[in-house]
């Protein structure tokens, strides 16, 4: 259970800013949001590029007032993706990209012989769909892990805006790059590191990201099943459930339901042979 704004979050619920008026707490000890989901999605709505939470890791950083205004006639769109569903399939035509809100996603791809591979797991102020720009194709599916929320970028209509907004192009390029190195990440992750390396080598790039994001760097929910954290580092379920135990009995985390605590953050990273943040 974490807890964050004066209420205890249950599992399963992101580390996403509540305000008080925005959460209510009932009987049973869950944290539900406004009263209806289109009380939900009027709240999203309203939510401007200029006051978003995320606006530093998103598209907007670097960018004047005035700029933000003109990126907001082309992102008016946001949308509420429920847990489990799609906010793309594979194969769909790349039109738009999404810049998270809140909650998060992971990248599925469908191999020939029909198997799953979840290739990346998306966090908010992150973008989706930078990697069907090539093939003007998604090739993966994005599934909400949880109730999440985005704003849909147009690219046809970002590209134009951006040769008129260097600092947005220039955002553009910073987040190809960034896409970029992520997929190196994941090749050194999957490299030739033992099963126990690349899960605390997980543990610690989620935290760095949520650093970023000005939440914990130690406390946090895995919003992902494990059963998808062991798909994504090439592991069996069972393997990750017996390392999960095991890093807790060395006292490196500590783990209530899908919250988790890192406990020795420098452990951690000494164990999976990269670098961290304090």
């Amino acid at each position: 259970m974490t807890r964050q704004g004066g209420y205890n979050l249950p599992e399963g619920v992101n580390a996403v800013r509540f305000s008080s008026k925005a959460v209510t707490r009932v009987a049973a000890g869950r944290v539900i949001g406004l009263s209806n989901e289109k009380k939900s999605a009027e709240q999203i709505s309203k939510v401007s590029c200029s006051n978003c939470s995320v606006r530093a890791l998103c598209l907007p950083a670097g960018l004047t007032a005035q700029d933000i205004d003109r990126l907001e006639q082309i992102t008016r769109k946001k949308t509420v993706i429920k847990a489990g569903d799609q906010l793309f399939r594979a194969g769909d035509k790349f039109t738009s990209l999404y810049a998270i809100r809140s909650g998060s996603f992971k990248s599925v791809v469908i191999a020939a012989d029909g198997s799953a591979q979840v290739t990346h797991f998306a966090l908010p102020g992150e973008l989706l769909g930078l990697d069907a720009y090539s093939t003007q194709a998604h090739p993966s599916y994005a599934e909400a892990l949880e109730n999440s929320s985005v704003c849909e970028l147009p690219f046809a209509q970002l590209e134009t805006l951006a040769q008129q907004v260097p600092g947005l192009q220039k955002q553009i390029f910073n987040l190809f790059s960034e896409e970029l190195r992520q997929e190196k990440d994941v090749v050194m992750l999957l490299g030739k590191r033992s099963a126990e390396a690349r899960l605390a080598a997980l543990l610690i790039n989620i935290s760095e990201r949520y650093t970023r994001r000005g939440y914990s760097a130690t406390e946090f929910n895995l919003t992902m099943p494990r059963i998808d954290i062991a798909n994504y580092l090439g592991l069996t379920a069972e393997t990750v459930s017996r390392l999960i135990s095991r890093f807790q009995k060395q006292e490196l985390i500590k783990v209530q339901g899908r919250a988790i605590t890192l406990l020795d953050k420098p452990g951690l990273a000494t164990l999976a042979g990269v670098s961290c943040s304090d």
